[in-house]
């Protein structure tokens, strides 16, 4: 956000504080103000022009972004991407693509859909990149923005087609950073472990998937990927609690596709181990048992076998399956930890220096 924005901000803050305090000061009181003192027109000019402001920066960001933001219609369903580049590569969710390879894509200025191919899917991280068969005039990528900058109360707009309605916009901010997510992979997931997202209260529905998060500056900070689902409401949607993929991940993975066809460099730790939990006496989930190990990979040159137990990775508790993958996307490639492991009922530590998945 540049510093003329953030001005603006702070004058529409300030100027409904100001507008409080006057109700409360004056209106709710029914005083008159002293004569000669004209104290309301100036609180009173201020805050159309600060609320006119803000606004005509939204129309701006939407003006200036959904161009570069496209439906994807797939046969199983459809859902959105982000315009990467001015050769016709779009980004978007691998679980928008799943197995396909040909996709029609309608842009925000068309409605003709145009043909696409997959580039190549990345389900680990949840990304994709597809390729339009014939790049249209006036095609604009959008703008990628710095993930280390995001903070949390930052006003953010997701773009996308929810439930099929193209172009569509909603508004929120950012709740949290840094959160690790595990997708499921029922109904068409990947069931992905992915570090570092993005939460926000801005609303995201089936179909925003692949879209683009978008602070006020015009930048995408993320790609909108999943809401959190409320197991008392039947594993329906929690309004209010969306997650979206960092820029900065978005710009690795999908910059490596572009490049080489294929993502080279994960920066995703690993075991180099296949596993399954398993469960207590209680039947409560008590650790990751190892079913196979990769020949020289992070486990096998730490001594781990096939039937060990593990327990803990680091000073992160291991129960299951998906916290062993949340406590290994929080590590790196190259990282040295202790991993806690059970064999033959006893409990036993190594040092491990993690892979790459």
């Amino acid at each position: 956000m540049d510093a003329s924005l953030a001005r603006a901000l702070r004058k529409a803050v300030s100027a409904v504080v100001l507008v409080c305090c006057a109700a409360l000061a004056a209106g709710c009181t029914g005083s008159a103000a002293p004569a000669g003192q004209d104290t309301a027109a100036p609180t009173g000019a201020a805050v159309p022009m600060a609320v006119s402001d803000l606004q005509a920066q939204y129309q701006k960001v939407i003006r200036e972004v959904l161009p570069s933001v496209v439906q994807i219609q797939a046969s199983h369903g459809l859902g959105s991407g982000v315009v990467y580049d001015d050769k016709g590569h779009i980004v978007t969710n691998a679980h928008v693509v799943q197995s396909e390879k040909t996709f029609k894509v309608t842009t925000a200025n068309s409605e003709e859909p145009l043909t696409a191919r997959l580039v190549y899917s990345y389900p680990e991280q949840d990304l994709a990149v597809i390729k339009l068969d014939k790049v249209p005039a006036g095609l604009k990528a959008a703008v990628l923005g710095d993930s280390e900058t995001v903070e949390v109360g930052q006003i953010v707009l997701a773009m996308g087609s929810p439930l099929g309605l193209s172009s569509s916009v909603t508004q929120g901010i950012v709740s949290a950073t840094g959160r690790t997510v595990s997708e499921g992979s029922a109904g068409g997931g990947t069931g992905a472990t992915i570090a570092n997202m993005v939460q926000t209260s801005a609303a995201i529905n089936p179909g925003n998937s692949g879209g683009a998060l978008v602070n006020l500056a015009g930048q995408v900070i993320g790609i909108p990927t999943l809401a959190a689902a409320d197991p008392d409401l039947g594993g329906s949607a929690a309004p209010g609690i969306g997650f979206a993929i960092p820029a900065s991940m978005v710009r690795t993975v999908a910059g490596q596709i572009v490049e080489k066809g294929k993502v080279v460099d994960s920066g995703r730790a690993a075991l180099g181990i296949t596993a399954r939990t398993v469960v207590d006496d209680r039947y409560q989930p008590a650790g990751v048992a190892v079913v196979t190990v990769a020949s020289g990979g992070a486990a096998d040159r730490a001594g781990l076998r096939p039937g060990d137990i593990i327990t803990a990775l680091g000073k992160a508790p291991i129960t299951t399956i998906t916290s062993l993958s949340e406590a290994l996307a929080a590590d790196k490639p190259g990282q040295r930890t202790t991993v806690t492991f059970q064999r033959d009922g006893a409990e036993r530590t190594a040092k491990v220096t993690l892979g790459e998945q």
